[in-house]
């Protein structure tokens, strides 16, 4: 059974970090592409950053380009978004998911390419 749990959100001050992990069970980690997806109260979904299995394509989308920084550590099961300078806007549930689908021409982006989530973690940015 797909399994994904993710941990390390909370309740920082604009500016500081947050270091999120995901935890993934029930299936070989390493077969498979990785997303990180936020939704704020009221907006839809949107995909934040995606990691190819072997690690080596990275996406991120513009405004959080040179603040977060996706990896994976597949001995481990797990992959990580760190986020350093962060700002209010920030502030949203936030999820990691798995691509069971073959092919690589897909949006990493969008929250439809993607199979089996996790529960989500909250992040709040605020002073």
């Amino acid at each position: 059974q797909v399994q994904l749990v993710e941990s390390g959100g909370g309740l920082v001050q604009p500016g500081g970090s947050l270091r999120l992990s995901c935890a993934a069970s029930g299936f070989p980690l390493n077969y498979y592409d990785i997303g990180w997806f936020r939704q704020a109260p009221g907006k839809e979904r949107e995909g934040v950053s995606c990691i190819s299995r072997d690690g080596d394509s990275i996406y991120y989308i513009d405004s959080v380009k040179g603040r977060f920084t996706i990896s994976r550590d597949n001995a481990k099961a797990t992959v990580y978004l760190q986020m350093n300078s962060l700002k209010p806007e920030d502030t949203a549930v936030y999820y990691c998911a798995v691509r069971d689908q073959p092919g690589d021409a897909y949006d990493r982006f969008n929250p439809y390419e993607f199979d089996h989530w996790g529960q989500g973690t909250q992040v709040t940015v605020s002073s």
